[in-house]
């Protein structure tokens, strides 16, 4: 028991080194989440662009149902 402890402080003490070393920032792919970013809202605007039409009709179908009303 008193192992696991020695080693967790250690590893708590390594972690808190290389905080204080970095400044406290975390590094990050910038680019990386842009792409991802970019490339998930031009799919979004390509589906929203084939599938629209048959989303809205889905969805108000989907209410008229919910509504009680016969969907047209």
């Amino acid at each position: 028991m008193r192992d696991a402890v020695t080693k967790q402080a250690q590893a708590v003490a390594a972690w808190l080194q290389a905080r204080l070393m970095t400044g406290g920032r975390e590094r990050g792919d910038m680019v990386g989440w842009v792409l991802i970013t970019v490339m998930t809202a031009a799919l979004v605007a390509v589906l929203w662009a084939v599938l629209g039409p048959q989303l809205r009709q889905l969805l108000e179908d989907a209410l008229n149902r919910a509504r009680g009303s016969i969907p047209s």
